[in-house]
């Protein structure tokens, strides 16, 4: 039973972050929806080794501990990412730092990374351990670390074996400095030393995911796409959140300072996407983030170049029930267009 219909009214009264904890621990109780059938053929993935029963992931600042990651699972997402997730816990920036913007279907966060640390997280995963879905660990750098990339080594060393995926988050707008990782020099020593962490002695190394911001210019983007073809970086997240809001929002909250998220985000972000798998020649697989709300907004992600997609804004308005629109109404556009899998339309909208 979806009962987020009638708990709509009263956690729109509530703080954001409030409102989100509430909602992480009636998943942790196990007061979510499940899906009771399977998803359609034509939307199932094989990347990275893994096999997704639907592109549809849950990005990550959703479950930043990992403590509900089999509820979005069984709710009928094709994968959970948890994280970000440093080395050490830290609180993350002061209250109030979470702000709707609910008629332009948005959120602006400043969240700054505030999680439990990697032992907390390893804990849960460890007890996880054996059961079926994919979930991935996204990792970041504590604020004050001396030496960010080495954040990074530690999270790959901490999770391996344990982590489906790993994503490197370098495109937080809310811990100071952090996006300069992006730039050419940092991000090839990032990248170079991120994949000699991994662990070389099972059958397939943990596939590695850079995620990146929208506000990137042409240059840059054609920088990290090359770094990334030539270091062998097993795929690209596009995208964070955006710091721009010229154009996107105005009213109430639309000037606080932190990462825009949700619909005002969409066509910036699945821009830039459609930019780097021009620029990657399709030779990385790429996944879709940014203001998804709709199976429409799905299938333009896959067109714009995406094999996989993650959503979490769009929830906080619509509620679990989304989940299962969006994958029945993109498993109906794909067989309208006449593609009879979802790989066949990837890029569909974009000239190499």
């Amino acid at each position: 039973m979806d009962l987020f219909p009638l708990a709509r009214p009263f956690m729109s009264l509530m703080d954001p972050e409030t409102a989100h904890r509430l909602t992480i621990r009636a998943l942790r109780l196990g007061l979510a929806p499940r899906q009771r059938q399977a998803d359609p053929v034509s939307l199932s993935m094989d990347l990275f080794g893994l096999h997704f029963e639907n592109p549809l992931g849950i990005a990550a600042g959703f479950d930043k501990n990992g403590e509900v990651p089999d509820a979005m699972l069984a709710m009928g997402m094709g994968f959970a990412e948890v994280g970000t997730v440093t080395p050490r816990p830290q609180a993350g920036n002061p209250r109030p730092r979470i702000f709707r913007l609910p008629l332009h279907r948005a959120v602006i966060n400043r969240l700054g990374f505030n999680n439990d640390g990697h032992e907390a997280l390893k804990k849960r995963l460890v007890a996880r351990r054996g059961r079926p879905g994919i979930v991935g660990v996204n990792i970041g750098a504590n604020k004050d670390a001396a030496d960010r990339i080495a954040d990074y080594e530690a999270g790959i060393r901490t999770f391996d074996g344990l982590a489906a995926y790993f994503t490197v988050n370098i495109s937080s707008p809310n811990t100071p400095g952090l996006r300069a990782l992006q730039n050419k020099a940092e991000l090839e020593t990032l990248i170079s030393r991120v994949l000699a962490a991994r662990r070389m002695d099972r059958a397939r190394a943990t596939p590695v995911l850079l995620k990146i911001a929208p506000d990137l210019g042409r240059e840059e983007l054609a920088d990290i796409a090359e770094v990334a073809l030539r270091l062998g970086l097993d795929g690209i997240i596009i995208s964070n959140t955006t710091i721009a809001r010229e154009g996107l929002v105005s009213g109430v909250n639309a000037n606080e300072t932190g990462g825009l998220s949700g619909a005002p985000l969409f066509a910036m972000s699945t821009g830039v996407l459609a930019e780097m798998y021009r620029l990657t020649q399709g030779r990385i697989p790429l996944v879709g983030v940014g203001g998804i709300s709709s199976g429409d907004d799905a299938y333009a992600k896959i067109r714009a170049g995406a094999s996989l997609l993650q959503l979490y804004s769009a929830l906080t308005y619509e509620g679990p029930a989304l989940v299962a629109r969006i994958k029945a109404d993109l498993a109906a556009r794909l067989a309208a267009d006449g593609f009879a899998h979802l790989k066949d339309a990837i890029g569909a909208d974009v000239k190499l």
